[in-house]
């Protein structure tokens, strides 16, 4: 920050929890929880995948495949 803003950056910091992450973790292999895909797009076709983006059609997570 600059010398002369008067806001303050706070830290931001995570508490790990070890029972959660392993919960989580058994849900996800049990396939009760599955990340939502919305779209793919090829490495080239990146910039398409970013106006996709912030045209705020995305209803999942957008993947950009690398081959």
């Amino acid at each position: 920050m600059a010398p002369f803003v008067t806001q303050k950056l706070p830290g931001l910091l995570a508490k790990v929890n070890t029972a959660d992450l392993s919960f989580l973790a058994d849900l996800i292999q049990a396939g009760k929880i599955a990340p939502v895909l919305d779209r793919s797009y090829a490495l080239k076709e990146t910039a398409s995948a970013i106006r996709y983006l912030e045209q705020g059609h995305a209803r999942g997570k957008v993947v950009i495949t690398v081959p």
